[in-house]
């Protein structure tokens, strides 16, 4: 499976971050059940690996279940084992390493010119630009100037107002945490939250 490609056309990553694996695996399904289908369990969850492992065996291959936060090599090679799709790093990190050697494809965080081109000489399918709130979509449209076939994906405050300018500006894709999953991964109400996602749904044409 083309990852690049596959983000380019669902143009959303929801990130789940929860309270534990049963809350997690709630959130994939109402996700799913809403449409999303690109998702990363973040390893900030307790039990995240055995969350990814649950997720991954209960759907076929078309829904795209990543693994985030990746920071050590250790990790790496536990999410690779649990089978996740892919891997989503803050930065630079000894994960980021570990996975482009495992051959998992790597969704980089990185946020200056020098950590893009970094990402992407190590061997990073697309570059995570994080936190992008804190520039906005027209910083997007200037890395792009230099760096126009750098894949670039917009993580870090990205809400339903904001996602579709992300894409204008030269992002192949948004990735949305809490403005998309609110209190639902700490038990909150799970058809808000399919409301929310279908409030996105909307907005990016999806």
């Amino acid at each position: 499976m083309d990852l690049l490609a596959e983000l380019r056309d669902r143009k959303m990553l929801a990130i789940i971050r929860a309270d534990g694996p049963d809350t997690a695996l709630a959130c994939v399904r109402t996700l799913v059940d809403a449409g999303i289908t690109a998702l990363e369990i973040s390893l900030t969850t307790p039990g995240a690996v055995d969350a990814i492992a649950k997720a991954r065996a209960e759907y076929d291959p078309s829904i795209l279940i990543g693994a985030g936060t990746v920071i050590t090599a250790a990790q790496a090679d536990d999410v690779a084992a649990a089978r996740a799709g892919f891997v989503v790093t803050p930065a630079i990190t000894r994960g980021a390493h570990r996975s482009v050697e495992l051959g998992l494809p790597l969704l980089c965080g990185a946020l200056t010119p020098t950590e893009v081109v970094a990402a992407l000489d190590l061997g990073a399918t697309a570059v995570k630009i994080f936190p992008a709130k804190v520039y906005g979509p027209g910083y997007f449209r200037e890395l792009r100037a230099p760096l126009p076939d750098a894949p670039l994906i917009a993580v870090g405050g990205v809400d339903a107002a904001s996602a579709p300018e992300y894409l204008a500006a030269g992002a192949l894709a948004v990735g949305v945490g809490s403005p998309l999953l609110g209190d639902a991964g700490t038990g909150g109400s799970l058809s808000e939250l399919a409301s929310r996602a279908a409030t996105f749904r909307t907005t990016l044409g999806i």
